[in-house]
């Protein structure tokens, strides 16, 4: 297993290569070019550089986390096909830098959706939150200056002004685009890479939609165990995989977090793992959820036994803490401040290291010392 943290890079990031360096038991970042935009190729010299800052730094990229998709790509129009070869240019000088994780998503016009971006928490710490209701009331247009004003002077990912400054004519261009179409263009998108992926030992880690049902009606196809199956099945590839963010599956409660993971046992290329805590019963018509510190009983998740059945199901790749608290008078761009992540990775190291010196991979417990 590799513990990492997510780093945006220098001039984007508020936290540095060197205080991650620091965090005990993490070895690797997972990172972007994060003034890249959407469709155009990577070039091999800018990913050249960032791997050289990383490795200056004592550490190690372990993946990237986004080689962002165009539009064009999800609703199948335009210039979908000169955007995949774009993508896969930039998959192949990946993999000659020997970059060998992509995490990605295939989410329509908004990324991730939260009501809140600093809901204060008893102990005086701050949390990204979500309350049905009001985002039921907003209008999507209305969004971006929601979500900018606790932003912290952070450009955030999928929420770029200039892509939300067309936020209309985004919505426009998925009028006709419902969930099964979606998932055909994701699926011609994946069969169109898998070559480069193959060639070059690439795994794809598809990201789940956030939060796992529809917003503002658009459509949403990464949302629970069929839906994960059903592309495993469709683009049956081993380096077509997922990214198991527990914090966005498990916003939908009728999801079974660990089903889910040994549903995927061998194509789960990267975890997210978080905890979230529900404020409103499950049938009630508002729901209402924030995010918190990723011990267990900060929240509504068993992460102990979540963390054992990723080890169980033979689970040895990519793990970052995510989202965390803003803690300790912390300014950093939401959810992602140094302090509480890095005691997340600690957590979540003292959970794997328990389960190692505790079980067998197939779960069985080790007989007494």
């Amino acid at each position: 297993m590799k513990m990492t943290l997510r780093w945006y890079g220098t001039g984007f990031d508020s936290v540095t290569l060197q205080q991650i360096r620091q965090v005990p038991g993490v070895s690797g970042v997972i990172t972007t070019l994060y003034d890249s935009v959407p469709g155009e190729a990577w070039s091999r010299d800018a990913i050249r550089k960032l791997k050289k800052e990383v490795s200056d730094a004592g550490l190690q990229i372990f993946g990237i986390e986004s080689v962002n998709i165009h539009d064009d790509i999800k609703t199948g129009s335009g210039r979908r096909d000169e955007y995949i070869e774009n993508y896969c240019k930039t998959l192949e000088r990946l993999g000659q830098e020997g970059i060998r994780m992509v995490c990605y998503n295939f989410m329509p016009v908004f990324d991730w959706t939260r009501s809140e971006l600093a809901r204060v928490c008893e102990d005086g710490s701050t949390v990204l939150a979500y309350n049905s209701a009001v985002i039921d009331a907003i209008k999507p247009e209305e969004m971006f200056s929601s979500i900018d004003k606790d932003s912290n002077g952070f450009v955030l990912p999928g929420w770029e002004p200039e892509r939300m400054a067309h936020v209309k004519e985004l919505f426009a261009l998925y009028r006709n685009i419902d969930s099964e179409k979606l998932f055909e263009n994701l699926v011609y998108f994946l069969n169109a890479i898998m070559p480069v992926c193959d060639k070059y030992d690439i795994d794809m880690a598809i990201h789940p939609d956030d939060p796992a049902w529809s917003v503002f009606g658009l459509p949403r196809i990464i949302t629970c165990q069929e839906n994960v199956v059903r592309l495993l099945k469709a683009v049956d590839n081993p380096h077509n995989g997922i990214t198991f963010c527990t914090g966005s599956y498990g916003t939908n409660r009728k999801n079974d977090l660990c089903a889910m993971i040994k549903a995927a046992k061998g194509r789960i290329h990267f975890a997210h793992i978080r905890n979230l805590k529900f404020n409103t019963a499950i049938d009630d018509p508002v729901q209402d959820f924030q995010e918190s510190a990723h011990l267990s009983s900060a929240g509504s998740f068993d992460m102990f036994k979540i963390v054992k059945t990723l080890y169980e199901t033979g689970f040895d790749g990519v793990i970052r803490p995510d989202h965390g608290r803003m803690i300790w008078g912390e300014k950093a761009m939401p959810g992602y401040g140094l302090y509480d992540r890095a005691l997340g990775a600690a957590y979540l190291n003292g959970l794997w290291e328990a389960c190692e010196k505790s079980f067998d991979r197939s779960g069985v417990r080790y007989a007494a010392d």
